[in-house]
């Protein structure tokens, strides 16, 4: 998941909306990728990372289970 330096968005903000993206389209359809692998894939800190998450979250796209997981919302 590339992130765009230059766009005018944070990157936070730009991850949320790949995220978004990925579980509108069925491409993730249960559980999230794990925080240190999207740090990982994007370059991204972890707080940035947890930043995206977050919006996800408030959105009522995804909920956390804590020690087990970020997972797509039913519905």
């Amino acid at each position: 998941m590339k992130i765009n330096p230059e766009s005018p968005d944070h990157p936070y903000v730009q991850l949320a909306g790949r995220l978004r993206s990925r579980i509108k389209a069925g491409e993730i359809r249960h559980v999230l990728p794990s925080i240190m692998d999207l740090t990982e894939e994007t370059g991204l800190s972890i707080n940035t990372v947890r930043r995206a998450i977050k919006l996800l979250i408030d959105e009522g796209l995804v909920y956390t289970v804590p020690g087990r997981g970020t997972f797509v919302s039913p519905g």
